[in-house]
C-alpha cells in the first residue's frame, strides 16, 4: 500500500453511533461532553494493510462525573486490532446519566463502524 493512499484511507471518516442503554425511564441520556475533545481511534496501519473493515460495540461505565471508569467489547468486529482501537473511545468524557436529578454511574454502549472508502 502506498502511503499516500495509506494516508487517504487512515483520514477516512469513521461514524460513531451513540446509542444509550438507560436503565429506568427516568434517566436521561448520556452523551459526549461538547465541551471535551474526543479523539477519533487511529485505522490500525495492520487493519488499513489487510483492509479489515467492520463494526465494534463497546459498553463504557461512565461516573459521576462523566469520566470512563470500565470498559468492555460486546461485539467484536470480527478483527482484534480494529476492537483494541475502539477501546480508545473510553479515553472520552460524556455527560453523566441523571437518576432523580442527580449524576449516576451508567453503563452506555456505543458501536463504532469501521469502513475503508
Amino acid at each position: 500500500m502506498s502511503v499516500s493512499n495509506f494516508l487517504f484511507k487512515s483520514l477516512t471518516a469513521l461514524a460513531l453511533v451513540v446509542s444509550v442503554n438507560a436503565m429506568a425511564d427516568d434517566m436521561s441520556l448520556s452523551s459526549l461532553d461538547p465541551k471535551e475533545p474526543c479523539p477519533r481511534p487511529d485505522y490500525p496501519r495492520a487493519s488499513l494493510a489487510n483492509e479489515e473493515q467492520g463494526a465494534t460495540t463497546i459498553s463504557l461505565l461512565v461516573g459521576v462525573d462523566g469520566k470512563v471508569t470500565d470498559s468492555r467489547i460486546d461485539k467484536s468486529s470480527g478483527f482484534k486490532n480494529l476492537d483494541k482501537a475502539t477501546l480508545k473511545l473510553a479515553q472520552c468524557k460524556f455527560k453523566p446519566v441523571l437518576k432523580d436529578g442527580k449524576p449516576d454511574p451508567t453503563w452506555i454502549s456505543l458501536e463504532y463502524d469501521w469502513k475503508l472508502d
